[in-house]
């Protein structure tokens, strides 16, 4: 049977660094049972709760439902996953500062591990979360011979300079700011591992050189909904995307030593996966 893709949300951290553009990396814990050990963003799936906050969030104009949950948990995720928090204080036009940020901490493991509701924290802290910093950026559904699947949207967003990223060390063991062209050069000589989805967003980022013109970019998208499937040819196994998804490539040959486990899980007919 096909796994239900589970709604899930991601973000891109962006910084000016001292060589251009900079984004923020975790790596996934090796005992986490999908991307283990892999270099992405922070994020994960939607919560029950990102549900409830309709009156702790900041955004523009309407806004349906379940976008809004999209980006309430996008952002939860962040702050979970890797300690920096776009909230403003309550009637406040500034994001918190880093010296509230520190003072928050405390909170990012009783929330992960649902010790304390959402609602509950931003009543307490009087907060609303900055969902109007968020810019969507792309959107992918995980191939349906998967046996796990997700339904994830990528949000773009500059958090405060001085917000510390730190890593959990539960879902993640490590972080770092990364520009795109190191984080592509690292996966080609095995420093880093890059899920094919997180690869090609790092490599359309990377078409940018500061925050404001990723930003820009990101705003002049059309954003196709990529669900990728498996085509098996004479010379061997393709991963495909649609071409209107614009990331300048729609198909790639599966490397060999990965082609057997592909060829496991695929479906018969590479169509039904469309």
């Amino acid at each position: 049977m096909t796994a239900t893709p589970l709604p899930a949300a991601t973000i891109l951290m962006l910084r000016d660094g001292p060589g251009g553009l900079e984004t923020l990396m975790v790596v996934r814990h090796h005992q986490i049972d999908f991307a283990s050990g892999a270099l992405v963003f922070p994020g994960g799936k939607i919560d029950e709760a990102d549900t409830q906050v309709r009156d702790y969030c900041h955004y523009d104009g309407e806004i349906q439902d379940e976008d809004l949950s999209l980006m309430v948990g996008a952002i939860r995720e962040a702050f979970e996953e890797c300690g920096i928090l776009l909230a403003y204080p309550r009637g406040e036009s500034a994001l918190i500062s880093g010296k509230r940020l520190a003072r928050l901490d405390r909170f990012r493991e009783p929330l992960n591990k649902g010790r304390l509701r959402l609602k509950d924290f931003l009543e307490q802290e009087q907060l609303l979360l900055a969902c109007d910093r968020l810019q969507h950026f792309a959107h992918w559904v995980t191939p349906a011979m998967m046996p796990k699947r997700f339904d994830t949207h990528f949000y773009l967003a500059a958090p405060p300079t001085d917000h510390l990223a730190t890593h959990d060390g539960y879902e993640s063991v490590d972080s770092v700011w990364i520009s795109p062209q190191q984080a592509l050069s690292g996966a080609k000589d095995g420093t880093y591992t890059l899920i094919f989805p997180t690869r090609l967003n790092i490599e359309m980022l990377g078409t940018s050189q500061s925050v404001a013109e990723a930003l820009a970019m990101a705003a002049r998208r059309h954003i196709t909904r990529v669900l990728p499937w498996t085509e098996e040819r004479q010379d061997g196994i393709y991963l495909c995307i649609p071409p209107e998804a614009g990331y300048g490539i729609n198909e790639e040959r599966v490397g060999d030593n990965q082609s057997e486990l592909v060829r496991s899980i695929m479906r018969p007919r590479a169509d039904a996966n469309r």
